[in-house]
């Protein structure tokens, strides 16, 4: 089940994620990313990527997912609909499913993934995080 919501945030998106495990966490920050910047139901299925980060603490891992995701987006005009996510200790690596876009699919476009108020926290028996993207 997907777990995110939008919060308003001066002229930038802001939203949290939830997951019941770190890889869940990436996959609905994934859909959070993608669904906030290109029409998501015109994305068809049709081509695979996979990508890999690792880091020291799980918000950085978490961050520099989310700039490949960006990178993917902002060079390829890559989105994905569909998201599978391994990790193994602070390694993640993870199978973007999706296509290329045009610039009519765009809802507005991503400029970087910040750290301001960036956070990654395990409560209880879920994962939560906080993302702000400039725009």
């Amino acid at each position: 089940m997907l777990m995110f919501r939008y919060l308003d945030h001066t002229a930038d998106i802001a939203f949290e994620v939830w997951g019941k495990s770190f890889e869940e966490l990436i996959e609905n920050a994934s859909y959070a990313f993608y669904n906030a910047f290109v029409h998501l139901d015109k994305i068809k299925e049709k081509e695979k990527k996979e990508i890999e980060v690792h880091g020291e603490e799980i918000d950085i891992v978490l961050y520099r997912w989310l700039n490949e995701l960006l990178f993917l987006f902002d060079t390829e005009f890559f989105a994905a609909k569909n998201v599978k996510v391994y990790a193994e200790n602070l390694k993640v690596r993870g199978e973007l499913i999706g296509s290329r876009f045009t610039r009519e699919l765009v809802r507005v476009e991503p400029k970087a993934i910040t750290m301001h108020k960036f956070r990654v926290e395990k409560r209880d028996d879920e994962y939560y995080a906080f993302i702000v993207v400039d725009i």
